[in-house]
């Protein structure tokens, strides 16, 4: 019987080694199959010069709100919307009536307690008054001093000059209104030194791309036909809660247009200097095929296609770096794009990013390039 059933498993045993025979044959098929993949190239292999478009309106560095000092009754404004100013001209000023008083009894409690104080010091020197009662007069004759002194402090800042030369902005307030301490009343610039700022909003992608220094040419609405260089200031470290983006101020450089004015719409593209790149429209679509981080150090921006079983802020890709073997790397994801993956780690030692044909390799598999 043990014979017989020998007999009978011999051609399941057969067909079994068969199979595993075919799978391992199709498997070293699948390792040893070229693969085309299609390529994007990273750490500055990539054709053409990043360029970001964006827009924004213009601005100055040196904007301030001036109030007064104290409250009070506002008795004139001088100057209105729009108007030219120069360093301490007279922009406006309060009602005195009951600041002078105030003044006035600060003068006349400060000359009572001298009158006080030398008396004191009489008697004390004719035996009469004692050495606290003279050290408390003075006390109180320095009191009385200071309390003067800040009255006409007060009395000289019930006025507003300005700060330097410039134009008036805004008007935040009239003649007649009751206003506090320290409530604006006008907001203005020094756009007459011509250190005018473009100020901009940047998606994620386009703040990681661009760093201070980048140069940037600038097209201005009032002044058709003409391109103006400029350069990145700053960029902001945190996220404008209001719009939903990061800012960057790019400051005109070289010849200055005569023809602006605060809050003028203009556009400009950006020059990243650390990599190569596509340009990203100021909506945030891209105008080339591709896309690369600014330098050996990312970060990168990679479709979404490239990416593997992302899970968090991780996941893995393939690249390659003699553009016939692939290689599985771990990445650190940085963020998401509308259509893109902001990849912060991984990429620093890869020639390029294989984005098409990902599905079917393995660490190792040969590619050929599309």
């Amino acid at each position: 019987m043990k014979t017989i059933h020998a007999i009978l498993l011999l051609p399941f045993l057969a067909a079994f080694v068969a199979s595993c025979g075919d799978n391992k044959a199709a498997e070293n098929k699948i390792r040893t199959e070229v693969i085309p993949v299609k390529l994007l190239p990273l750490n500055g292999q990539s054709a053409g010069t990043a360029a970001i478009a964006v827009s924004g309106q213009f601005t100055t560095d040196d904007e301030t709100m001036l109030s007064f000092k104290t409250g009070g009754i506002i008795q004139s404004l001088l100057v209105k919307e729009g108007d030219a100013i120069k360093a301490g001209q007279l922009l406006a000023t309060l009602n005195l009536t009951e600041i002078n008083a105030q003044v006035t009894q600060a003068q006349l409690g400060f000359e009572k307690a001298q009158r006080d104080y030398n008396r004191v010091l009489h008697l004390y020197q004719d035996s009469v008054a004692t050495l606290e009662q003279l050290q408390n007069a003075k006390t109180g004759m320095s009191i009385a001093e200071e309390q003067y002194k800040s009255a006409e402090f007060n009395r000289s800042h019930s006025q507003i000059r300005a700060t330097s030369n410039g134009y008036v902005l805004r008007k935040l307030a009239s003649e007649g209104q009751l206003v506090q301490g320290g409530t604006p009343v006008f907001e203005t610039n020094g756009a007459q030194s011509g250190n005018w700022l473009l100020r901009v909003d940047l998606s994620n992608k386009q703040w990681a791309a661009i760093q201070q220094q980048d140069k940037a040419t600038v097209e201005i609405e009032s002044v058709a036909g003409k391109m103006f260089e400029g350069v990145v200031v700053r960029k902001t470290e945190g996220l404008n809660q209001a719009s939903g983006t990061f800012r960057a101020d790019i400051r005109l450089t070289g010849a200055k247009p005569a023809a602006i004015a605060y809050g003028m719409f203009g556009k400009a593209v950006i020059q990243p200097a650390g990599g190569a790149g596509t340009g990203v429209a100021a909506n945030g679509t891209n105008t080339k095929s591709s896309i690369t981080g600014a330098g050996n150090n990312g970060p990168w921006a990679v479709p979404y296609d490239a990416l593997m079983e992302g899970d968090g802020s991780t996941g893995y890709v393939f690249i390659t770096n003699d553009h016939k073997t692939a290689k599985k790397v771990t990445v650190t994801i940085g963020g998401m794009e509308k259509d893109q993956v902001i990849i912060t780690n991984g990429l620093e030692q890869a020639a390029a990013l294989i984005i098409s044909g990902s599905a079917y390799l393995t660490d190792g598999s040969p590619i050929s390039v599309k």
